[in-house]
């Protein structure tokens, strides 16, 4: 066995499968492209779903990938386990209805054990097999596993629910005795010991059942497709390969890891207490590579995921002794580890620096704030004669503020308390359950379609023709081929049509098929794509329609100009945000309708006022140039990318790839229809814009006859407010509205001075009834006031002079109840007493020690809460 660098094991791989024939795939963003199923691309099968399911045929069968992957349900073992990562390299060679078992299994020994390739030797390989799955059993042997290398293990069959399934096989690396200090040997695999002698390598998947929780296992159908779906993990890779002690000492994490030691003054340690190293080091390549995707921390969400990392990076650091921000430092590394595959994180690596510092900043602010939080509760808990920090407080702080158990544990061991670990135990593990229970492995698939998968029939859409005739390939009804249907709904392919089917955000053409006598005899509904990339049209069927007649097929070309008015306002819109909002602003998402154009992007905060005003001018600016649009087919991905073209989010692209050119304004790889030229647009009006998400932000847009309706509804507004306010003009409302606002301050002037003299005259005999419990005197009553103010004020008296201990207001306002609660004890709270009267009231409240509120709407509970006063101030 030879070494290796990363970068090598990676090439071998894909090189292999290369040379069996497959297409090397690139790796794809972590940010899954239109699957609400996944939070994160968690996989290298998870960005094949579609060819899995049959929904998309590929071009070629044969596929490989290294695939960069994130899972986050157990993020707390990172750094306790050798091989446990937030983020990881997933290497997967894929067989979609090609080989399958014999050669699948032949080409994972061929490459493991040939020298030209990894060298393992055999005698260090064992495999786990599915019981039932003899074919599999015997195929190692055939291939030269020795038998008494081969464990029969039940679980070994891979489902997820309706759908594809199978038996999978395991490859094991003996790692030797030194890892197995009971000498427990085979007995680790077969009895499924969590060990670090067998190392889990490599995993085949044989998909070939498809299937149905109803029914037995033995009684699963087998697919009409089998496929082969496969997973080596890179990192434990390097670590066997590199004759590392664990994944972290491996030329992937060790650069980053000596850095870490620079800035800490520490030494990592391998067979020592690392664990601060192994999380930071972990941790800021999740962080790094998932920025760059888009992803920006948050509080829900992906969002929630990277805050919670990085937050848990940065406190491992304080761990070390690191003084003040470090994170942004190790970016760069990350992007040098990673640069022979992943270049891009170098560049953008200024972006993902501003972000990781902005956000370290922010959490060292709240760390302070999380000290204030915990003195708050220490305090609480002596005022109630406690002396242990309740378990759910403990993961509150640790898992809304990012404050570890051990922290929290120190600061209160100074106070003399202790901690409740069995608690705080509880709710991880209950918050744990939750997150497995959200994740999907591999995310779902639907059941293959085999009818529209065997549909191999070529057809051609016509770009920028609105009419067209042609004759019907296919007609299926009912999920069967027909060759004539008279009614109904049916899905129909054409050898040609001026259809465009749904894609890259811009919705489906509707319109009318037309037989040779121009009577209409179905109604088109819906295109999408078939398996093997054709126009699927969804149409309701007026008349008989019959395979190989030729009709005539004509969309409703109101409904297209409108849509592709709203798609090219989207290029402009794309190429405006760069220019104003910043580079950073990536495309997450886009619809292009017929009434409105919808625009999702990455950014870090709410789009201003002024900014989005700028985006409107400058969209409208490139509508009044009228640029010609071009669009050209002449190139590769890489010439058009090397033109500057972006590719639009979700958009697939093939050999035969369409670049749309606005002038020197825009350059974007997409396959849908636009204008011809700019001012073919009309007008463009932004609506609104709003949050969708962590770190991602949505802009809704109008063109053409819709923004100019808009426009003059806002006119419409403005009218019937000048007319209310009486301004003899629209033009004056801003005036009328100035003088209108000066005159209601003057009025809430002169109403603050009344309620203070209403104040005062109730304060004279309020403040007499002075009351006491034990040492404490206080005053409780029932006023009346027009507004909270009116208490405040109140309290405001109170203050200026020894009337008593502590005050106790109610009031009903309107239909509300509201109650202050002022203190001039220190050892009396009056959050804690407003707190405990506010049930009364049916309602909540609290604030600082010297000063609270709460508010209610139970007025009948006011009696009730003034007699038990005095017991909440013993």
């Amino acid at each position: 066995m030879k070494y290796m660098t990363s970068a090598e094991i990676r090439d071998t791989f894909l090189n292999f499968f290369e040379s069996k024939g497959s297409t090397i795939m690139p790796s794809q963003s972590l940010v899954p492209v239109n699957d609400p199923t996944l939070l994160w691309i968690n996989s290298g099968v998870a960005t094949m779903k579609k060819y899995f399911d049959g929904s998309v045929v590929p071009e070629n069968p044969r596929m490989t990938s290294s695939q960069k992957s994130i899972r986050t349900n157990d993020i707390e073992n990172v750094g306790k386990t050798a091989r446990h990562h937030t983020m990881f390299e997933m290497m997967g060679n894929f067989s979609i209805g090609d080989y399958f078992r014999t050669e699948a299994i032949a080409y994972a020994f061929e490459m493991l054990t040939d020298e030209k390739y990894y060298g393992f030797p055999v005698e260090k390989l064992y495999v786990t097999y599915y019981p039932d799955d003899q074919e599999t059993y015997q195929r190692w042997v055939e291939v030269g596993l020795p038998a008494s290398h081969l464990v029969p293990i039940e679980d070994n069959f891979w489902e997820i629910g309706a759908g594809p399934s199978g038996p999978d096989t395991e490859i094991f690396f003996d790692r030797g005795a030194q890892y197995d200090p009971e000498n427990i040997g085979l007995r680790l695999l077969s009895e499924d010991i969590e060990n670090d002698r067998y190392i889990e390598i490599y995993n085949i998947v044989l998909s070939q059942f498809n299937a149905d929780p109803s029914v037995s296992r033995k009684q699963y159908k087998e697919l009409p497709q089998k496929n082969i779906d496969t997973g080596m993990g890179l990192e434990r890779m390097a670590c066997i390969i590199q004759e590392g002690r664990t994944n972290f000492d491996t030329d992937l994490f060790l650069p980053i890891i000596h850095e870490i030691e620079r800035l800490s003054g520490k030494t990592y340690d391998p067979d020592g207490n690392n664990m601060s190293f192994k999380v930071i080091a972990d941790h800021i390549r999740s962080l790094s590579f998932a920025i760059g995707d888009g992803a920006l921390p948050g509080n829900e969400g992906r969002g929630y995921v990277l805050r919670r990392l990085l937050r848990r990076a940065v406190m491992h650091g304080k761990r070390l002794g690191i003084q003040g921000k470090f994170l942004a430092s190790l970016v760069k590394i990350v992007g040098q580890v990673m640069e022979n595959y992943y270049p891009e994180v170098l560049e953008k690596a200024d972006f993902i620096e501003k972000i990781i510092d902005r956000e370290e900043e922010t959490f060292n602010r709240t760390i302070d704030a999380g000290q204030k939080l915990i003195d708050d509760l220490l305090s609480e808990l002596k005022t109630q004669g406690k002396d242990t920090i309740d378990g759910a407080d403990i993961f509150r702080l640790y898992d809304t503020y990012g404050f570890p158990v051990e922290l929290t544990e120190e600061l209160a061991q100074d106070e003399g308390f202790k901690i409740d670990h069995a608690g705080f135990d509880a709710a991880m593990k209950a918050q744990q359950a939750r997150a497995r229970a959200a994740v999907v492995k591999g995310g779902s698939m639907g059941a293959q379609n085999e009818t529209l998968s065997s549909i191999e029939e070529a057809s051609e859409f016509l770009y920028d023709v609105h009419a067209a005739k042609s004759k019907i390939s296919v007609i299926v009804s009912a999920d069967k081929k027909v060759s004539t249907l008279a009614s109904g709904t049916a899905q129909i392919i054409f050898d040609q049509t001026p259809f465009y089917a749904e894609m890259g955000g811009q919705v489906s053409d509707h319109g009318v098929i037309k037989n040779e006598d121009g009577d209409v005899v179905a109604v088109v509904t819906d295109v999408q794509h078939a398996p093997h990339g054709q126009n699927l049209h969804t149409v309701n069927v007026l008349s008989a329609l019959t395979v190989g007649e030729t009709y005539h097929l004509e969309i409703d070309e109101v409904r297209r100009n409108a849509v592709v008015k709203n798609h090219t306002a989207t290029h402009l819109l794309h190429a405006a945000l760069h220019n104003i909002v910043g580079k950073h602003a990536l495309q997450a998402g886009s619809l292009n309708e017929v009434d409105f154009l919808r625009f999702d992007f990455t950014h870090f905060a709410q789009v201003t006022k002024e900014e989005l005003a700028a985006l409107e001018q400058e969209v409208n600016e490139k509508i009044w140039e009228n640029i010609t649009i071009q669009t050209r087919t002449d190139l590769s991905v890489d010439q058009a990318k090397e033109m500057g073209a972006a590719a639009l989010f979700g958009e697939k692209y093939g050999t035969n790839i369409r670049v749309v050119v606005i002038g020197d304004y825009s350059v974007e790889l997409c396959g849908g229809t636009h204008t011809k030229t700019t001012s073919e647009i009309g007008l463009f009006k932004i609506v609104k814009e709003e949050g969708i998400g962590s770190g991602v932000r949505r802009i809704t847009a109008l063109t053409g006859q819709k923004a100019y309706e808009a426009f003059v509804n806002s006119e419409k507004t403005l009218l019937e407010v000048a007319n209310v306010i009486k301004a003899p003009q629209a033009t004056q409302v801003l005036s009328k509205v100035s003088a209108l606002q000066e005159e209601l301050k003057t009025v809430q002037k002169e109403n603050e001075a009344l309620t203070g003299k209403l104040a005062v005259s109730q304060s004279e005999e309020l403040f007499k009834n002075v009351q006491n419990v034990g040492t404490t005197s206080f005053i409780a009553a029932q006023v009346k006031v027009s507004d909270i103010n009116g208490l405040r004020q109140l309290a405001d008296l109170w203050k200026q002079k020894e009337w008593s201990d502590e005050l106790i207001l109610v009031a009903k306002i309107g239909e509300k109840v509201n109650v202050l609660v002022a203190s001039k004890k220190p050892e009396i709270k009056a959050g804690n007493v407003v707190k405990a009267l506010a049930p009364y009231i049916d309602g909540r409240g609290g604030g600082k020690p010297d000063l609270a509120m709460a508010g209610g709407a139970n007025a009948n509970g006011i009696s009730e809460l003034l007699n038990h006063v005095a017991e909440n101030l013993k």
